[in-house]
C-alpha cells in the first residue's frame, strides 16, 4: 500500500512538472496567425454568449469592426504577451470596468515557488498615485522612505508618460468617465508594469525630487530569516504560566481575532478595511472609512457603529468611499438599512443571459476538475434553485436577488446630516451605494465623479475563460445589478456636488482636502 502511494505522488509530482512545462512553452511560443485568429473569434464569442449588457456603451457594429480589424492587423505569428498587448485595448472598448483580460504569465514549479518567496522584489514595496499627468511615491513598505513624495520619470529607457499611456488602453471604466483611469493605473500600476514586462530580477529607476534627477535600481533579494529566539524561547520555558495567566492570554487573542475580523484586517500593508472614530470629543462628527466591501464581519461592524452614533446623538457622519473598488451586494444593502430614513428596493432584478448562470459560472474551462465534479453532483439543486429565481419578460431573462425586496430602514438608523467622500476610484458596490444616496438626496457628495457608474454595472458572478491557444484568461461579469434610480445621459458615475481634487502640493503638505472641506463646512454651518 506505502509503494503504491508513494507511486502515486511520483505520478503526480512528474504530470505537475510536466503540466508546467507544457504551459510554459506555448505561452513563449510565437502562435500561428490561424491560432491567434482563433482566440480572438473564441473570446468575443464568450463576450456575446455571457455578457447582457455587450453593446450598451459601444454599438455592435463598431465593436464588430474593432475585433475584425484587430485580426487584420495581425499578420505575423507573435507570443502570448505581444498577444495580450494587442487584445486588451480592444476588449477595453466594450467599457464595462470589470472585464479584464490577464496576461498570460510563466507557471513556476512548487520547488521554483519555494524558492522564489524567499525573495523580495524591492519594486514590489512601492505604493503609486498618479497626479496631475505624473505618478508619484506615495509610500513605501521598504527601508528608504526618502523616496516618498518623488515623481517617477523613467523606468529602465521608458518614459512614464508612454507607459501610462498605453496602460490607459487595456482598461475600462463603465461607461464614458474617465475619473476611473487616473486613479487607478496608479494604484495598479506595478500589477500593470508586471503584465507588460513580466518577472525581471532589477529595475533602474529614474526619480525627480523638486529640480533634480537620480537614479536607483530595485533589486530582487532575499528575505532576511528571522532571529531566532532560542534564548526568550529557554527564558519562556522557564516561566510557568498560572491558570488565570494562560485563561488572559487566550482571552485577549480570541478578542483580537475578533477585532481583525469586524474591521477587516488587510495584512500587507496591516490596516483595516471598515474604520470608525469620532473627530471630536463631543461627539458631534463621526467618520467611517470603507476601503471595500469584502472581508471580514460586516454586520457586527455596523451594528456597533451605529449603535454608538445613536447613543451619542451625532449630529454629522462623513463616510469616505474613496479608493473603495467594491464587494458585496449583501454587505452595501446592509449599510445602506442604516443610511436610509424611508422604506426603500436596493437593486432590481438582474438581467442574465442563462437561465441557469451559476451553472455556467461553475462550468468554466478554467474551474478545477474536483469542483466540476461537485458542481455536477449539486446540479440538480442549483438548477431548481437557478429556475425559481429567473423569469424572462420583455424577451429578456433576469434574475432575482434577495435585495430586490423592499425593506424599511434599520430602527437605529442615522438621522443626521451624512457627507461623502467619493473619487474615481470609488468602483462598482461603492458607486452603486453612492447612487441611492444621491438619487433620494440623502447625502451631500465631495470630491470626484465615481469610476462606476450611475446607472448600474454588469458584476454579481463571474465568468473566467482562458483562450485555447494563447492562454490568456478573461473575466467578465454575468448579471446587470443596478438600482431603480437612472439618470440620463447613461454612462457616468455619480457626480460630487463639491468638486474637489487634490494637488501634488496638498500632498507634499499631508492635507485632505476633501476631508478638510467637509470638517470646514460643518463648523461654518454650526
Amino acid at each position: 500500500m506505502q509503494k503504491a502511494i508513494l507511486l502515486i505522488l511520483v505520478l503526480v509530482v512528474l504530470m505537475s512538472c510536466r503540466s508546467v512545462k507544457n504551459h510554459n512553452e506555448q505561452v513563449t511560443k510565437l502562435h500561428d496567425v490561424a491560432h491567434l485568429h482563433e482566440d480572438i473569434d473564441r473570446i468575443y464569442v464568450q463576450l456575446k454568449r455571457h455578457h447582457p449588457k455587450l453593446y450598451q456603451y459601444t454599438p455592435k457594429e463598431v465593436l464588430d469592426f474593432k475585433f475584425d480589424s484587430l485580426k487584420k492587423i495581425i499578420t505575423t505569428p507573435i507570443d502570448s504577451r505581444e498577444f495580450y498587448k494587442k487584445l486588451a485595448p480592444v476588449v477595453s472598448q466594450v467599457k464595462q470596468g470589470h472585464i479584464s483580460l490577464s496576461s498570460a504569465n510563466k507557471w513556476y514549479t512548487k520547488k521554483a515557488r519555494k524558492q522564489l518567496l524567499k525573495n523580495k522584489f524591492e519594486f514590489y514595496a512601492l505604493d503609486f498615485e498618479y497626479l496631475e499627468n505624473k505618478l508619484w511615491i506615495k509610500d513605501t513598505r521598504g527601508k528608504d522612505s526618502t523616496i516618498i513624495g518623488c515623481e517617477i520619470v523613467k523606468i529602465e529607457d521608458d518614459f512614464i508618460s508612454d507607459l501610462i499611456d498605453v496602460y490607459k488602453t487595456r482598461f475600462s471604466s463603465d461607461g464614458y468617465n474617465t475619473t476611473l483611469h487616473n486613479r487607478y493605473v496608479g494604484q495598479h500600476f506595478s500589477n500593470f508594469y508586471y503584465k507588460d514586462k513580466g518577472v525581471v530580477d532589477s529595475l533602474r529607476v529614474t526619480f525627480k525630487n523638486k529640480d533634480s534627477l537620480f537614479v536607483k535600481t530595485f533589486r530582487r533579494l532575499q528575505k532576511k530569516e528571522k532571529p531566532k529566539k532560542q534564548d526568550t524561547t529557554k527564558t519562556a520555558k522557564r516561566i510557568k504560566l498560572t491558570s488565570a495567566e494562560k485563561k488572559a492570554n487566550r482571552l485577549a487573542s480570541k478578542k483580537r481575532r475578533k477585532f481583525n475580523k469586524k474591521h477587516g484586517f488587510i495584512k500587507k500593508y496591516k490596516t483595516y478595511t471598515r474604520n470608525f472614530r469620532f473627530m471630536e470629543e463631543v461627539k458631534d462628527v463621526a467618520y467611517m472609512k470603507l476601503r471595500s466591501f469584502t472581508n471580514g464581519n460586516y454586520k457586527r461592524f455596523y451594528k456597533q457603529s451605529f449603535t454608538k452614533l445613536d447613543s451619542a446623538k451625532t449630529k454629522h457622519l462623513i463616510l469616505d468611499l474613496r479608493d473603495n473598488g467594491g464587494g458585496r451586494i449583501a454587505e452595501i444593502d446592509y449599510l445602506y438599512s442604516y443610511l436610509t430614513n424611508k422604506a426603500y428596493k436596493f437593486i432590481e432584478d438582474s438581467e442574465v443571459n442563462s437561465r441557469v448562470p451559476f451553472l455556467k459560472f461553475l462550468m468554466s474551462n478554467t474551474t478545477p476538475n474536483s469542483i466540476k465534479v461537485l458542481s455536477g453532483m449539486m446540479s440538480p439543486i442549483i438548477v431548481v434553485q437557478n429556475l425559481i429565481r429567473t423569469r424572462k419578460r420583455d424577451g429578456k431573462l433576469y434574475y432575482r436577488f434577495r435585495q430586490t425586496k423592499v425593506k424599511e430602514p434599520k430602527p437605529l438608523h442615522f438621522t443626521g446630516k451624512i457627507y461623502v467622500l467619493i473619487n474615481g476610484n470609488s468602483f462598482s458596490a461603492s458607486s452603486l451605494i453612492s447612487t441611492h444616496l444621491k438619487a433620494t438626496k440623502r447625502a451631500l457628495f465631495v470630491g470626484e465623479e465615481t469610476g462606476g457608474a450611475y446607472n448600474g454595472t454588469v458584476a454579481g458572478i463571474y465568468k473566467v475563460y482562458e483562450l485555447p491557444n494563447t492562454k490568456l484568461k478573461i473575466r467578465m461579469g454575468m448579471m446587470q445589478v443596478e438600482a431603480p434610480q437612472k439618470q440620463n445621459p447613461d454612462g457616468y458615475g455619480v457626480k460630487p456636488d463639491v468638486e474637489i481634487l487634490p494637488t501634488i502640493s496638498d500632498r507634499e503638505l499631508k492635507k485632505d482636502t476633501e476631508l478638510d472641506w467637509v470638517l470646514k463646512d460643518i463648523k461654518n454651518k454650526g
